[in-house]
């Protein structure tokens, strides 16, 4: 059994919360935004670490015609490949996984792609929470096939 699969996300477009952390204003008000927003299939939101912002960016999935609240901008996302791999949050052992995905990269024909942002997501919704008093995370790790 993989525990590693590849997704694509296309080039698209996403409501931005800035640069910031996790307590304060503008990634309070963009979590209670998303939040709002009807729950689809998968989640939307995505996170990740911004090395030349030096803190946490928020994303969403913009949709034609989505309201925007002023304090968020619309950005141009760029898309591409990812490794994905599922944990429980804030307890993943970031070195074992890095080696499971590094395996499954070089048995499979791929590299990691620098020039894109490794992206976070919180997959698990409320009620299972509930049940099982944790949150799964997906981590998906930018990759192009080697050469």
């Amino acid at each position: 059994m993989q525990g590693v699969r590849i997704y694509e996300i296309p080039n698209c477009k996403m409501v931005s919360s800035g640069i910031g952390s996790f307590g304060e204003e503008n990634f309070n008000l963009f979590l209670q935004w998303f939040s709002g927003r009807p729950q689809g299939v998968f989640p939307k939101d995505f996170l990740f670490f911004d090395e030349a912002g030096g803190g946490l960016h928020w994303l969403y999935l913009y949709e034609e015609g989505m309201e925007v609240p002023a304090e968020f901008g619309v950005i141009d996302f760029t898309g591409g490949l990812y490794a994905v791999t599922t944990d429980i949050d804030q307890k993943t052992d970031i070195d074992a996984l890095n080696a499971q995905v590094d395996e499954f990269l070089n048995a499979n024909g791929f590299e990691r792609d620098k020039s894109r942002p490794d992206l976070g997501n919180i997959i698990t919704p409320p009620a299972a929470r509930e049940t099982m008093g944790y949150s799964q995370m997906d981590y998906y790790t930018a990759i192009k096939a080697k050469g």
